[in-house]
């Protein structure tokens, strides 16, 4: 046998290159892995000096194994906490047999996570994405399709102040943060702004070239406000008197958070258009927008829309997955029982705070403490007691656990609140 030495000594120095690279990584401080990140990512994020390794329940662990209560879930993704055996075994079985087909084919998780979203949110057709951004750029194309097919001549959108929909041009573009849009204008023209809340202020706005209101049912990245009931069928009864569609905006507060499936079904205000992402994999990147039959009818067609990833089979076993599990171990009564819980112990805080906490927001597990000043402090300060919470708006602190959090973790992040107040 005639043996290739030249080729031989390349694959060892391969061999030896490869182990060296993961003894390197395995042996690689907290300052080195910090370090690499910031050297080899865009920056645009600012990131505490901790780097987490791994998770269970509703705690993180980082490399140096210290915990952290997570009161932040990913920003309201994680709904089933980290390490769900049940949720990560569908998952690796799926790995082991489809990982990507494409849209140009059927694939049976995709029907089994059609069918489960069509069903909870009540809309009847779903389209797949890989983000939230993504499902709403959807919905807005999927708004001025369906004037466009109609004949309306209707284009313009109605959004709300302190919305937020999103970082894409689109998604900006009915996002109220002015310091998110100012370097990105001139945006996507044809959307206004009215005031969250205030009827009288979103009648104003409406011509006859309004297409679609756009809100979230409850704003996250805005503050933690609920839509009032009043308000939301009041829009209602306003786009079905000017055959204007509404679309929610249920990125970070459906998905069980708010005590209902999806916020919108608290006051019974059913959207024409829907979009959906966050807690409806669990962490997987999956996003959807969905529709009523009737917008479907006169909306996207083949060669309108499309994507390469969104509802893969990986991306829709996480999906089929979610839904069963939440059904199955009654997720909404757990979050109806700790919402009420947590909102107790927040309006004991309150009380006892000397005036720091000014109000209190929020629905079932997404609540919000507004402070009398900036929460960057107090959320160093948690973050170096072992407890994870971010901030909505400047002076709001957002708490969005896993949704299997328990009385224990809600009792201990008062205590280190508290503490850091």
């Amino acid at each position: 046998m005639i043996v290739n030495k030249e080729l031989m000594n390349k694959e060892l120095m391969n061999k030896e290159f490869m182990n060296k690279e993961l003894m390197n990584k395995e042996f690689m401080n907290k300052e080195q892995m910090i370090q690499e990140t910031e050297e080899n990512l865009l920056h645009v994020y600012n990131r505490p000096g901790i780097v987490f390794d791994h998770g269970e329940g509703c705690y993180l662990y980082d490399t140096e194994g210290n915990r952290y209560l997570d009161f932040a879930a990913g920003i309201a993704v994680c709904g089933l906490g980290y390490g769900d055996a049940e949720f990560q075994d569908a998952l690796k079985a799926q790995v082991d047999k489809l990982l990507h087909t494409s849209n140009l084919f059927y694939h049976t998780a995709c029907a089994d996570a059609a069918r489960a979203l069509t069903r909870i949110s009540g809309m009847d057709r779903v389209f797949f994405t890989n983000s939230g951004t993504e499902a709403i750029e959807g919905a807005l194309k999927s708004a001025r399709k369906y004037a466009w097919a109609k004949g309306t001549g209707r284009y313009e959108f109605i959004a709300m102040s302190d919305s937020f929909h999103g970082r894409s041009m689109g998604a900006l573009s009915v996002t109220e943060h002015q310091e998110y849009r100012t370097p990105f204008e001139p945006l996507i023209s044809g959307v206004k702004f009215a005031k969250f809340n205030d009827l009288e202020s979103v009648k104003a706005l409406i011509t006859d070239k309004t297409c679609a209101i756009i809100l979230e049912p409850l704003q996250g990245e805005g503050g933690i406000n609920p839509g009032t009931t009043e308000f939301l069928q009041g829009v209602r009864q306003l786009c079905d008197e000017n055959g204007i569609l509404l679309i929610a905006d249920e990125i970070q507060c459906g998905m069980a958070r708010t005590g209902k499936m999806f916020a919108w079904q608290i006051s019974g205000v059913k959207p024409d258009i829907m979009t959906m992402a966050k807690a409806i994999g669990n962490g997987v990147p999956v996003g959807a927008f969905a529709m009523t039959e009737e917008v479907a009818k006169y909306s996207l067609a083949p060669g309108d829309h499309g994507t390469t990833y969104g509802g893969n089979p990986l991306a829709c076993t996480a999906v089929a997955k979610v839904v069963e599990i939440f059904e199955k171990r009654n997720i909404l009564a757990h979050v109806n029982e700790m919402g009420a819980y947590l909102r107790a112990r927040l309006e004991e805080l309150q009380a006892q705070s000397g005036g720091r906490i000014t109000e209190l927001r929020g629905l079932g597990l997404i609540q919000g403490i507004r402070l009398n000043g900036p929460v960057g402090e107090v959320t160093k300060k948690a973050l170096s007691r072992g407890l994870i919470i971010i901030s909505a708006r400047a002076d709001v602190i957002r708490l969005v656990p896993p949704l299997i959090v328990e009385k224990e973790q809600i009792d201990e992040m008062v205590s280190i609140v508290k503490e850091c107040l």
